[in-house]
């Protein structure tokens, strides 16, 4: 390579994700595809019907409700662009568009877990404090616990994708990824990458962990409180129990996405992609099915929804 070619930086990129499959890749659009359906249909349900029921215009429900916003919004950053690359190889992307979706696919997934700590502070004060519950949850109250945790993840975000935007990739622009993963695109980069390294670190720290420290405690407390009560908040905690196993599959795949990157290890590149990909369509499929099969209130409103629909369409 001479040296004029060593001084020029990429900015159109290929995602090459799965091309080891060779002819078998386009056979991955099926499975991706009908998550991806499964993913938008359960999501615009669950929003449906929080809207609609009046019944479930509470806090706990916004909390759901905005969560399924999340869900919705974040396989449309990646998806789309990645069943057309499985279809008809369409695997170019700009840096730019690299870049937003990258921001995109972080930003929201940030929030993903952060929601998970509201909705423990939720669940904390219907337990621990009721008769205050109302008061904390109103929303110029609750907007207290929202601000410090939105402005941490938006900083923490703007900083990560800022400073992999200022790189320069001279070594080649082929992504061994299905979309722009923060590591995937920056370990490209032909200059030295320990500051994005610590800032993706540190993202990881104060972000999922932080959270799940706090969520630790607060459900510490609240299963405490319940055990000295007795069998009074059974349902609420029911409901606590919902979240833990949400929290505890997220941080998995995340713990494993974020380490096959930075520690030795024998994941395979087709292994560590098919992660990733679950780790951000896993909360968007499945959430709504969770918290529609174990939330009472929100069961019996998707079965009331569904004899209506029965009901429409017998008239039609």
């Amino acid at each position: 390579m001479d040296f004029h070619a060593q001084n020029v930086s990429f900015t159109e990129f290929r995602l090459n994700g799965f091309y080891s499959l060779g002819q078998w890749r386009p056979f991955l659009f099926i499975p991706f595809f009908l998550m991806f359906l499964l993913a938008i249909t359960a999501n615009c349900i669950v929003i449906y019907l929080i809207i609609y029921q009046k019944s479930l215009h509470s806090p706990m429900y916004v909390l759901i409700g905005v969560m399924a916003v999340l869900d919705l919004i974040m396989p449309v950053f990646f998806a789309p662009s990645m069943l057309l690359s499985f279809l008809f190889s369409w695997s170019g992307i700009s840096l730019t568009g690299c870049l937003i979706q990258m921001f995109g696919i972080h930003f929201v997934g940030t929030f993903q877990i952060t929601l998970l700590f509201w909705m423990a502070l939720d669940r904390y004060f219907a337990i621990c404090k009721p008769l205050y519950y109302h008061k904390y949850m109103e929303i110029p109250n609750f907007l207290k616990f929202v601000f410090a945790p939105a402005i941490r993840n938006g900083l923490l975000m703007v900083t990560m994708v800022s400073l992999a935007g200022r790189l320069s990739f001279c070594a080649t622009n082929v992504i061994d990824h299905c979309f722009c993963e923060h590591m995937a695109l920056v370990q490209l980069a032909c200059g030295d990458i320990s500051i994005n390294d610590i800032v993706g670190l540190l993202s990881a720290l104060l972000i999922p962990a932080a959270d799940f420290i706090l969520i630790t405690v607060s459900y510490t407390v609240i299963f405490t409180s319940v055990l000295k009560s007795g069998k009074a908040h059974m349902k609420a905690l029911n409901t606590c129990i919902t979240h833990l196993i949400i929290l505890s599959i997220s941080l998995f795949s995340v713990l494993i996405a974020f380490s096959s990157y930075r520690i030795r290890n024998n994941i395979s590149s087709n292994n560590r992609i098919f992660i990733s990909i679950i780790y951000l369509f896993f909360p968007s499929c499945f959430n709504p099915i969770i918290y529609g099969w174990r939330t009472k209130e929100l069961r019996q409103s998707f079965l009331k929804f569904i004899n209506n629909a029965k009901v429409f369409a017998l008239k039609k």
